[in-house]
């Protein structure tokens, strides 16, 4: 697949996820994480259901840009059902591709490799972090 058509397919693959978020909405008496990027004016309500160090249940509900909103709903997909451990070794691993920094590309990051090309434009990774780093922070609420 040339390089063009990679980058229609990974465009799509966002658009699709900032169109039809998977996980929107709020879990009633859960971790809940607001956050915001002043920057650009992205926002974020995020609420993690975590029991026995398993991530049952991630929603969220916010605006923002389609990265941002994309990255959410992508971030929720992958860590439902996972371990805390392995929820927190998604977010790093994401942080690193973000930077441009080398990461464990043996895990499979399903649609979340779509966000890879934001690394290119520093003023929009902190768009597609937001998500993560409140999930980052609702673990560390919720382990205290």
């Amino acid at each position: 697949m040339s390089f063009n058509n990679l980058d229609q397919l990974y465009r799509q693959v966002i658009m699709d996820h900032y169109k039809n978020p998977r996980n929107k909405g709020e879990i009633e008496d859960s971790v809940t994480v607001d956050m915001n990027n002043p920057t650009c004016g992205d926002r974020i309500h995020l609420t993690l259901d975590v029991q026995d160090g398993i991530v049952k249940e991630a929603k969220f509900d916010g605006e923002g840009c389609s990265i941002s909103m994309a990255s959410a709903s992508m971030m929720t997909q992958v860590i439902k059902g996972k371990p805390v451990d392995e929820a927190l070794k998604y977010s790093q691993i994401f942080s690193d591709m973000m930077l441009g920094k080398e990461y464990d590309d043996s895990v499979d990051l399903g649609d979340i490799e779509a966000l890879q090309g934001v690394a290119k434009f520093p003023a929009r990774i902190k768009c597609a972090t937001l998500s993560w780093k409140a999930m980052e922070k609702g673990i560390d609420q919720q382990s205290e």
